[in-house]
């Protein structure tokens, strides 16, 4: 189990960006994070990776996949080079894990080619394909369908039940309502900073609410009406 607790974190001395975040995720559970832009989402990810200037809390994970937001190519390696690197790093013979993800995403015809030149789609399935490759038990993803298309979301979400079901914990931050709605186990919901639900789908909807977009869009309005 991932327990989080941050008592305030930000990028400047003094300015706290979030305060009062407390959650915890369970082994075969998909966590959604959603809010709206400016919540403290991105802040919220990386007090939990402990790259975040300023932070107060406590936090203890174990080692992780990470899909960032915006994805991070090093421009003279070749996708095959970046696997390669990855499997130097990890001490481990990952070729065949990597290879099932380049043909589960497509990419298994671009391995000799440089990911500088990919589209941001493509791109983006380089990143789950590095973050995948080894069976870690928790997962952090921000914003992972970010350009994908409609056959790559579909098989994204397909690996993350596989992975669910294998034992890993799974934290996703996405605009993505949707899809986050049929896929996630629990939201955390975020507004100006704060955690202002927790709970299943059930547990922060009212008799009045039917979809994950209803109840966020009441959520952040209750918030200015009281």
């Amino acid at each position: 189990m991932i327990n989080v607790t941050i008592h305030s974190a930000g990028y400047e001395q003094g300015n706290s960006v979030i305060n009062n975040i407390q959650f915890h995720i369970q082994s075969k559970e998909i966590v959604g994070l959603i809010g709206g832009n400016g919540a403290g989402k991105s802040t919220t990810i990386q007090s939990i990776l402990q790259t975040i200037p300023f932070f107060e809390g406590d936090i203890n994970i174990p080692a992780y996949g990470y899909v960032p937001e915006r994805p991070i190519i090093y421009t003279y390696y070749t996708l095959r080079e970046h696997i390669h690197f990855l499997i130097e790093l990890m001490g481990e013979d990952l070729w065949d894990n990597a290879l099932k993800l380049c043909k589960l995403f497509r990419l298994h015809d671009h391995l000799d080619e440089y990911p500088t030149s990919f589209s941001k789609g493509m791109q983006q399935k380089v990143m789950l394909i590095l973050a995948f490759t080894p069976n870690y038990s928790f997962y952090i993803l921000d914003e992972p369908f970010m350009g994908l298309d409609p056959q790559a979301i579909r098989r994204l979400i397909i690996l993350l039940q596989e992975r669910k079901e294998a034992g890993a914990t799974i934290l996703i931050s996405t605009h993505a309502l949707d899809t986050a709605e049929r896929l996630c186990d629990r939201f955390l919901c975020m507004h100006e900073g704060k955690l202002i639900a927790l709970g299943s789908l059930e547990e922060i909807a009212t008799a009045d609410e039917h979809t994950l977009l209803d109840i966020f869009d009441a959520l952040i309005e209750g918030t200015y009406n009281v």
